[in-house]
């Protein structure tokens, strides 16, 4: 079996822990690489261009919810992304998956079900907890939301992201090494996809999806 990078990024050393203890039973040579916030997780995907998969928490310091799985399944999208979470309703199950995740382990799961889980996703399926029977999105204008959003590009995903977190259209460009006529093509795009007038409508947009996780 060929050698495994896995980055477990999640901010409870103790947790991280318990994800390499799984992990470090998947048969064969793995690389672990461990990331306490976002910004060394998107780091961590940025120098292991070849990670076979990441075990993301979904509350991280540096990112709210569900941008965190958005940003990085834009930024990385050849790269398999498994949302570990104690909020493990339904309902957060299904819209992780919406959204691009190849996974969702609860953090209540025992160690030899999240490498069950591990082994599912690097075998190129969906992993969810046993429990999850499937759910319907109950709320319209949410289903709707994400179906504008999963009409993005992965670069107007980034840039939304980034209009996200302030950074000017000029400051967007450098950041892409693209022009900042380039970018307001994206917003532009951007404001179309979402039905909205401005980029802070977009952004408000945005913080819908994680608000809703946190109800």
């Amino acid at each position: 079996m060929a050698a495994l990078t896995i980055i477990i990024a999640d901010d409870h050393p103790l947790f991280r822990g318990a994800l390499r203890q799984a992990v470090d039973g998947i048969e064969g040579r793995v690389t672990i690489v461990e990331a306490g916030d976002f910004d060394d997780a998107r780091k961590a995907a940025a120098d292991h261009c070849d990670a076979d998969l990441m075990l993301l928490d979904l509350a991280m310091p540096g990112v709210s919810g569900f941008s965190g799985l958005m940003s990085l399944r834009a930024e990385f999208y050849g790269l398999p992304i498994v949302i570990v979470s104690a909020t493990d309703d339904p309902t957060t199950i299904h819209r992780a998956i919406e959204l691009g995740a190849s996974g969702f382990i609860s953090k209540s799961s025992g160690i030899e079900d999240i490498r069950n889980s591990i082994r599912t996703v690097l075998e190129g399926d969906i992993a969810t907890p046993e429990s999850y029977k499937g759910a319907q999105e109950q709320d319209p204008d949410m289903a709707e939301l994400i179906t504008r959003l999963r009409t993005l590009t992965p670069q107007q995903n980034r840039v939304l992201n980034m209009l996200r977190e302030g950074l000017l259209n000029k400051q967007i460009a450098y950041e892409l090494g693209v022009s900042e006529a380039t970018i307001k093509a994206h917003v532009s795009a951007i404001l179309l996809k979402l039905k909205v007038d401005s980029r802070t409508q977009a952004v408000i947009q945005l913080s819908k999806i994680n608000m809703a996780l946190v109800a």
